[in-house]
């Protein structure tokens, strides 16, 4: 059995598309990586968003194992108590977990789900989700010491980037990559590993704020605008990177650069919560706002409201279930037949043009294996993705194409990217088909001779 060194380049957000078929030929690292190896379409979880996705991932367990559903979960069956699913949300062991009770060196940087940082065997740098860095982001403390006497302050993420000024976007978001890399280079360099994972989420960040100017058949997009090949540049820029990196590294190591999920164009946002007071299925006790106003703000009657929603990239729909929620009106006895009729209703509602949407709203039950914590009623794609999910209310339509929560042009894709190098078994660049998010942790365990655990729901990648 092998016992390999593990390298894993994650990039958020990273688009298959993108690296694998328009830009491969400029890309010379991901290319050569993707040449002498393997490569495919990793299928992410649903929802196909950060968190949870890195979890899942790096754990083999499904978002409703973790019982992490999103950035935030409702804490109880309240109206209004959310948690933030930080890493003290994530039970489930990890590769790194795993790896280091077994003595290997492992070191994690700007992985999500890894705030606040818990002891391993090696070195942890928080993720997006660390205060900044005069937080207590990093495992053991006094690293935090060291990274600023190589980088000075450490970006844990964009500082904005939701903002009109793009020349400023792309500088803190080459800013940011420059001090990870050092960080990364350093630590490679100076540190002792066997496995060594880090994610950088300028990929996301670019995404968001540049797409329309790369993509044209965004509805926003302009020809021959000044930024067209902001996108293209970054993704040159890691490469570049990448290369630096390869260069550092054991010849024996096995590489993988994964992405949590793909990118595409936002065709606009669906405002939910109005749909359903058009519904009549969520009752506001006073006038509805005349300005965008986030649902939280708003007073809801929870005595005449049978379902309501959060927005994102996806919708999370609750029912107002009686003897479950405080004021719950829909009789549990009709539960599922209620919410059999809404998943239908919200499957049907077509686009500003009334033309078919390729909606999909999905129950938790059929996802998961098992549900923990508590688990949206229903996890609702609009057109797959392709439209946004909008919370807030006070919109004069159903439809709207601009974000309630700031600029924003591309939405999420569920196909990540996988590719991987194994200089111990080349593979002649085949592409790989039935990839799956969760593959890569009894992967990286099974290259570096241990065995996988009977909860882990992914397969091995050959």
């Amino acid at each position: 059995m092998q016992e390999a060194k593990v390298l894993i380049i994650g990039l958020d957000c990273a688009d298959p598309g993108l690296v694998f078929d328009q830009w491969r030929e400029k890309l010379p690292n991901f290319n050569r990586l993707m040449s002498n190896g393997v490569y495919g379409r990793l299928e992410s979880c649903y929802p196909a968003i950060t968190v949870p996705a890195w979890s899942v991932m790096l754990s083999s367990q499904d978002p409703g194992q973790l019982g992490i559903y999103g950035f935030r979960n409702r804490a109880d069956y309240s109206y209004d108590k959310m948690s933030i699913a930080t890493g003290n949300a994530v039970k489930a062991d990890r590769v790194w977990d795993i790896l280091s009770r077994a003595g290997k060196q492992c070191t994690i940087i700007g992985v999500p789900g890894t705030y606040p940082p818990r002891p391993l065997n090696g070195y942890s740098v928080g993720c997006f989700l660390s205060p900044s860095a005069k937080s207590q982001y990093t495992y053991p403390p006094e690293l935090r010491e060291e990274i600023a006497g190589w980088v000075g302050e450490y970006l844990v993420d964009v500082p904005n980037f939701r903002t009109e000024d793009k020349d400023y976007l792309l500088k803190q978001i080459y800013d940011m990559g420059d001090g990870h890399f050092t960080v990364v280079k350093k630590m490679l360099a100076e540190k002792p590993w066997d496995f060594y994972m880090f994610v950088e989420m300028g990929v996301d960040r670019i995404h968001h704020g540049m797409w329309k100017y790369m993509a044209p058949e965004h509805p926003k997009h302009e020809p021959g605008n000044k930024w067209q090949n902001s996108i293209r540049d970054y993704y040159e820029y890691l490469d570049r990177q990448i290369g630096e990196i390869l260069a550092m590294i054991p010849q024996d190591t096995v590489v993988m650069v994964v992405s949590d999920h793909g990118a595409q164009t936002m065709m606009g946002g669906l405002a939910i919560n109005e749909w359903l007071i058009r519904e009549g299925l969520l009752v506001l006790k006073d006038a509805k706002p005349t300005r965008i106003t986030p649902f939280e703000k708003v007073q809801v009657d929870w005595s005449k409201t049978k379902v309501w929603s959060s927005g994102g990239y996806y919708a999370r729909v609750f029912i107002n279930v009686e003897g479950r929620e405080p004021q719950g009106i829909v009789p549990q006895a009709e539960y599922e037949r209620f919410r059999d009729e809404i998943k239908a209703r919200i499957e049907a509602i077509p686009d500003h043009q009334d033309r078919r949407l390729d909606t999909r709203a999905f129950k938790p039950q059929e996802l998961y294996k098992t549900v923990n914590g508590i688990a949206p009623d229903l996890v609702v794609y609009f057109d797959n993705l392709a439209w946004r999910s909008v919370g807030s209310v006070g919109l004069s339509d159903i439809y709207t194409f601009e974000n309630d929560t700031g600029p924003d042009d591309a939405n999420h894709a569920q196909q990540g990217m996988f590719i991987m190098h194994n200089p111990a078994h080349s593979g002649n660049g085949r592409e790989l088909s039935g990839l799956n998010i969760m593959d890569v942790a009894p992967t990286v365990l099974d290259l570096m001779g241990l065995p996988i655990p009977v909860d882990m729901n992914g397969k091995v990648i050959k």
